[in-house]
């Protein structure tokens, strides 16, 4: 009777070891399996991280087109000639009103100048090109030629007001032409913006200077 009693305690013992062997020998099944798993999942990461930091390049490539790099290549030379014009209004101008629109011509478009070069500069296009298509005096862009600049630097008193007046609102069609054209097919959106800011105050400088001519 003793020895039947005990016979069962010993067989759950074997069965427990027995489950015990079986339970590590899977356990180290899985973590051999787990390792490869591990192993392959680091190759996909890599992978991944390759392709994200090319996704993220192309968007960054694409974060502009053409028409933004036209626009500020374009822009510069026009303010440029802006800057110009308004510093010439200095010991020039006699009315009040063109001194004052000089003054906020320098103001706005010398920051404007620097931005757009360092668009150029992040996007590694050139800040000036060797031709610059429709850049000429009558083309409609409002650039002024040479003869034209030499002339307005001879005037003096109301005759260069008036001139300064005519030329200017020209220029500012021009710019106003380009910044539109920036608005409807430009990409980047900083650049857009400039563009909507540019259309809104110059479109208001072409108003008032229109008014000073009706009372020169």
């Amino acid at each position: 009777m003793t020895a039947f009693t005990r016979a069962p305690r010993r067989k759950p013992a074997r069965r427990i070891a027995a489950v015990g062997l079986v339970a590590a020998g899977a356990l180290f099944l899985a973590a051999c399996g787990d390792d490869g798993d591990d192993m392959s999942g680091m190759d996909h990461g890599s992978g991944n991280s390759s392709a994200s930091a090319s996704a993220s390049a192309e968007a960054g490539s694409a974060s502009f087109n053409d028409a933004d790099v036209t626009f500020a290549q374009m822009m510069i030379p026009h303010h440029e000639q802006a800057l110009e014009m308004a510093q010439l209004a200095d010991g020039r101008a006699s009315d009040a009103e063109i001194k004052d629109i000089a003054g906020k011509i320098e103001q706005a478009q010398d920051p404007e100048i620097k931005t757009m070069k360092g668009w150029l500069e992040s996007w590694n296009k050139p800040t000036a090109t060797e031709s610059m298509p429709g850049m000429d005096h009558g083309s409609g862009d409002g650039m002024m030629s040479d003869a034209d600049m030499e002339h307005l630097k001879g005037m003096k008193g109301t005759e260069f007001d008036k001139m300064f007046a005519e030329m200017m609102i020209d220029h500012h069609n021009g710019a106003t032409t380009m910044a539109k054209d920036e608005q409807k097919n430009g990409k980047n959106a900083d650049a857009v913006k400039t563009a909507g800011d540019i259309v809104k105050g110059q479109s208001a400088e072409v108003t008032q200077l229109q008014s000073i001519l009706d009372r020169l």
